[in-house]
């Protein structure tokens, strides 16, 4: 006869007549068909690879539920009124009965192989009848799984009595057979080309209609900002050279500390020239401590503000503080990045008038485009 082992047995509280054997708990409640396509049974839904749509008379209520693995085929058993057979294969080793809904799951273990699987059903119309006194605990439906291995074959009616297992058997029965593979396959393709043309459509739209390249989509730092402003104008930063992007972004260091007031101070200008000469930075420049604070203390130094932009949170930061990171934009090591944070600090340092800094922008660096339109 071959050992027995039971997986689970209790009694469980079904909704919408239906609970699960379940392998695949990330995808299985978006099944691509039917679980009965193709059957000729419809209690017990194998169409679709790791999983068992089981299916009760009893629509809401408790129903006596028992999981038996078998070493080898079991005898069939002529008491209970209904029987049918089906083929199961897990898909991972994580194998569950569960309820609707995620009311309950129990782990069953069973190994990664074939397995015919039969179930078993008794008092199916009776529960029906008698649903009220099965919503407050009473237990007429029974049903039983058996699991044994064996290669994969057709389902199988053994026996049917009730006019529940009979309808839901018809409805079975009128299922289309499931796609194959490749059928699956394909749809699958169409489904994966249509995602991936959602996410183009929606990158063109965050970046002003046309695709990043993959080095604008890796640039850091303010390349969002940027992008708010004048989308084509990043497009327009990719496709220059290196010695062009870094030319760009001397241009902005240079136009955010005259707008600030900044270049005619004559501590604050050296380091102007060593940045265009690509020299090094004069002290205090090696720590921007050092130079926040000699903003703050030299008396020559001019106190202004931006015009407001809605965009920034800067009403009230002195000019002076929004163009100093220009400077140290315009020395970062990667030419693409330091131009974006270097235009987008001159942006800033410009405000609600940034227009105009992106329009001598389009001046001093023909293939780049015009400003962006309030």
């Amino acid at each position: 006869m071959g050992s027995i082992r039971t997986l689970f047995s209790g009694d469980v509280d079904v909704t919408y007549g239906r609970l699960y054997v379940v392998s695949d708990p990330e995808n299985y409640g978006d099944t691509p068909y039917d679980p009965r396509a193709g059957q000729t049974t419809g209690l017990c839904g194998a169409a679709v690879p790791g999983y068992l749509f089981l299916t009760t008379g009893l629509h809401t209520g408790a129903v006596g539920y028992t999981v038996e693995l078998h070493e080898v085929e079991p005898e069939p058993d002529e008491s209970w009124e209904e029987i049918t057979e089906v083929s199961f294969r897990p898909v991972t080793p994580q194998v569950s009965l569960d309820l609707w809904g995620g009311d309950g799951s129990f782990p069953l273990a069973l190994d990664m192989v074939d397995h015919r699987v039969r179930h078993c059903v008794s008092g199916m119309d009776e529960a029906v009848e008698r649903e009220l006194e099965c919503l407050h605990g009473l237990v007429i439906e029974r049903h039983l799984l058996q699991f044994w291995p064996a290669p994969p074959a057709r389902d199988r009616l053994v026996k049917q009595t009730s006019s529940g297992a009979a309808y839901w058997h018809d409805v079975a029965r009128k299922e289309p057979p499931p796609p194959a593979p490749e059928e699956l396959a394909e749809a699958e393709r169409r489904a994966r080309e249509e995602e991936r043309r959602a996410a183009e459509d929606a990158l063109r739209r965050e970046w002003g209609g046309q695709l990043p390249g993959e080095r604008l989509l890796n640039v850091r730092g303010n390349v969002a900002g940027l992008r708010e402003l004048a989308p084509h104008l990043l497009h327009a930063l990719d496709r220059l050279p290196p010695e062009g992007q870094r030319a760009v972004a001397r241009w902005a260091m240079r136009r955010a500390y005259e707008k600030a007031g900044l270049d005619g101070v004559d501590w604050v200008a050296p380091a102007l020239d060593a940045v265009e000469h690509g020299q090094p930075l004069p002290p205090p420049f090696h720590h921007r401590d050092a130079v926040v604070d000699r903003l703050l203390s030299d008396p020559n130094v001019p106190d202004t503000t931006a015009p407001p932009a809605l965009a920034w949170p800067t009403a009230g930061i002195r000019q002076q503080f929004l163009a100093l990171p220009a400077l140290y934009a315009a020395v970062d090591g990667d030419p693409l990045q330091a131009a974006v944070d270097a235009l987008f600090a001159a942006a800033v340092t410009y405000g609600s008038d940034y227009g105009t800094l992106l329009a001598e922008a389009r001046s001093a660096f023909p293939g780049a485009p015009g400003p962006a339109t309030a």
